[in-house]
């Protein structure tokens, strides 16, 4: 996942390839709930690994849950039995919906009959998040729940006293049209306290999101109990009801994150180009399998089957629809990105429960399409796209909201849709997809196109040991970009002729050497043929071999085609000798390093003496002075700065300072 404060989108043209879905936010909770409060031990594979399910765990631990990772990425649950293994605990649930709903149904119910106090709490948009209409459910039971801020509203604090009993011979009425999780959480909590008589639950109002509800239907029964359905306005939970583990249950990828993957696939798989999801599919028991049909009905061609589907463009420019979305509240959202590309009005009704989200998702899709250049009228139940006119650069904000960051993500297609000059977008905060789904953006760069010359580049170049790959390495992690080491590649080759025998001079035997090399980049690490080589660079011996090859032109030929691969979405830093000069001449910012020989000589000194590797000060100033003149007056990509570099005098600057200098470079150099 990036853990950077924004990512900048360069304009894609195309899409392909293939994605596996994470799995189900919707699913791995309801089945860690579950799992927690049964007996025994059920083994949950293909579990969502994100924020939610992290709080869900956490959790259930501090409730006296065992939870063991096993090496496949499954976890083994060892539940309660629906016993209370602790009286006391203060959970923090984050922003998570699907922990604080349903926990607060559960604990209140096993507090209110075996006694206990707990507290459940989360960020402050989950503070604003409202909780009344499942608290009223549950203070009908007999709960004992205090407000501990603004009434209706967690956080909650949940007690009672052993032997307590709950009223459970009258229906439960609860309200739908607001979030269907809190029916939800009535129906995972309610067996809990069945013992004396079937519960039953009215829905006073239209039952919003039940797809979702069916999702929770769905795993009662796989964990034992069947709940009796009267339409959508009455539930009963048979008398004596009891958790009973499957065992093991899987877990379904994620069909409100296939939304995005179905919509760049409508968008961007042109031309003969496919995208395929794998993961979840026509079997699918997740109601937000159905924004399949939406996206087909807006031009999407899309062949499904047991856990994939596969995606290409149909009609474009995409159609504008007018769609009631209650059965696809969360997939809804990527509608409206798709509206970019559709030609006229798209309108997205019964979509009130966007108001209550991670954000008041109704107010933040239109504010937000408008910065792109979209004309947007919002309601209280629904929205209206209608694509721009003219496309506009935007630095979109995300409300620590995963579903806006991955949506807006969309609207970096702005050629596809006749943009005369295709913009870029910056995502702020993307770090907030890890919610659901933290490698979505590197899986988004992975199937995603751009011509070579929109993928920004930034070349630090400068003589030996000023500081270029740290420098780089820093303001790459900052920007969320691949970096390039170039030294590095003249180093391993130099690395490789050592080892093999090859003289510095044999201009056959080392450019066969240099095509043939096996690399990867592990952020600051460096593995030739998986074996780690990092250290081995650094020797003098090898530095002094690289800087007599470079100056070969049969080596830097074999050495350019493997330069130029690196330059990959979302974009590249590379440094080096020649980067901004005749690798990358086309670079958006060319920074060239001027720290002095004094000083390059001290740091390197430094650098070894802490590796424990002696030398004298004086001879490594001389030695960096030789090869600062000879890579000035190599005939072949001589050391000097491009016309259009800007120079950096590093000398008494922090590695920090320095990134701070370069990164304001680069903010003057982009439209947001």
């Amino acid at each position: 996942m990036f853990d950077i404060p924004f990512l900048d989108l360069p304009p894609m043209d195309g899409a392909s390839g293939t994605v596996r879905l994470p799995g189900s936010k919707s699913i791995s909770n309801r089945v860690l709930l579950l799992a927690g409060l049964s007996a025994g031990t059920t083994v949950v594979r293909d579990l969502l690994d994100s924020d939610d399910t992290r709080v869900m765990l956490a959790g259930l631990r501090q409730l006296g849950g065992t939870i063991e990772a096993e090496g496949d990425g499954s976890v083994r649950v060892t539940g309660l039995g629906g016993r209370l293994q602790v009286q006391e605990a203060a959970l923090f649930l984050g922003n998570a919906g699907t922990a604080m709903r349903p926990l607060a149904a559960a604990l209140a119910v096993l507090a209110a009959t075996q006694g206990g106090r707990f507290e459940l709490a989360g960020v402050q948009r989950m503070h604003e998040r409202p909780i009344g209409d499942l608290v009223d459910a549950l203070r009908q039971l007999g709960c004992n729940i205090d407000y501990l801020g603004t009434e209706g509203y967690p956080p909650l604090r949940l007690s009672g006293q052993p032997g307590g009993r709950l009223t459970t011979a009258a229906p439960i009425r609860v309200r739908g049209d607001v979030s269907s999780q809190f029916l939800t959480a009535l129906l995972l909590a309610l067996p809990l306290v069945s013992q004396d008589g079937p519960i039953t639950v009215e829905v006073e109002g239209e039952l919003i999101s039940k797809p979702y509800v069916e999702i929770t239907l769905n795993l009662l029964r796989r964990f034992g109990i069947t709940v009796a359905q009267d339409g959508w306005s009455r539930f009963t939970i048979p008398q004596a009801s009891a958790y009973c583990t499957p065992g093991e249950i899987h877990v379904e990828g994620d069909a409100s994150s296939a939304s995005y993957f179905v919509a760049l696939g409508a968008i961007a798989a042109h031309g003969g180009r496919v995208i395929r999801i794998e993961g979840v599919g026509a079997d699918s028991i997740q109601g937000d399998i159905r924004f399949v049909e939406a996206a087909q009905a807006m031009g999407a061609q899309v062949q499904a089957g047991a856990g994939w589907l596969e995606v290409r463009r149909g009609e474009w420019p995409l159609r504008a629809i007018t769609l009631d979305c209650n059965h696809i509240p969360d997939a809804a959202m990527t509608l409206a990105v798709m509206a970019l590309y559709a030609h006229g009005t798209t309108r997205l009704s019964n979509i009130a429960s966007w108001r209550v989200k991670e954000t008041d998702r109704i107010a933040a899709m239109a504010a937000e399409l408008r910065k792109v250049g979209a004309t947007v009228v919002e309601g209280g139940d629904f929205i209206e796209v209608q694509p721009p006119a003219r496309w506009q650069a935007a630095a979109i904000h995300t409300y620590d909201d995963h579903r806006m960051a991955m949506c807006l993500s969309l609207a970096s297609f702005s050629g596809l849709a006749g943009a005369e000059v295709p913009v870029p977008q910056r995502i702020l905060d993307p770090r907030c997809v890890g919610k659901t789904f933290p490698d979505y953006f590197e899986a988004l760069f992975h199937l995603g196109q751009a011509a070579p010359h929109r993928i920004p580049v930034i070349t630090i170049d400068g003589p030996t040991a000023s500081g270029k790959g740290t420098l780089a390495s820093a303001v790459a992690h900052r920007l969320g970009y691949h970096t390039l080491d170039s030294g590095s590649l003249y180093r391993v080759t130099a690395l490789a002729a050592i080892r093999h025998g090859v003289q510095g001079d044999d201009v056959l035997r080392l450019p066969a050497l240099a095509r043939s090399l096996q690399l990867r980049f592990q952020g600051e690490r460096l593995l030739l043929d998986g074996v780690d080589i990092t250290d081995e660079l650094r020797l003098e011996e090898v530095g002094s071999m690289a800087s007599r090859i470079a100056a070969l032109p049969e080596v830097r030929l074999a050495l350019n085609d493997l330069q130029l691969s690196f330059r990959r979405l979302p974009g590249l830093v590379a440094d080096g000798r020649d980067m901004g000069t005749v690798i990358f001449p086309d670079a958006r910012l060319k920074v060239f390093l001027t720290a002095s020989a004094a000083m390059r000589a001290e740091r390197r000194h430094k650098q070894l003496i802490q590796k424990g590797i002696s030398t004298k000060l004086a001879d490594l100033r001389a030695d960096l002075e030789m090869r600062d003149e000879r890579d000035r007056n190599r005939t072949v990509a001589p050391l000097k700065p491009a016309e259009d570099a800007v120079l950096l005098d590093n000398s008494a600057l922090t590695i920090e300072q320095s990134v701070d200098e370069v990164l304001k470079w680069w903010q003057q150099r982009n439209p947001f």
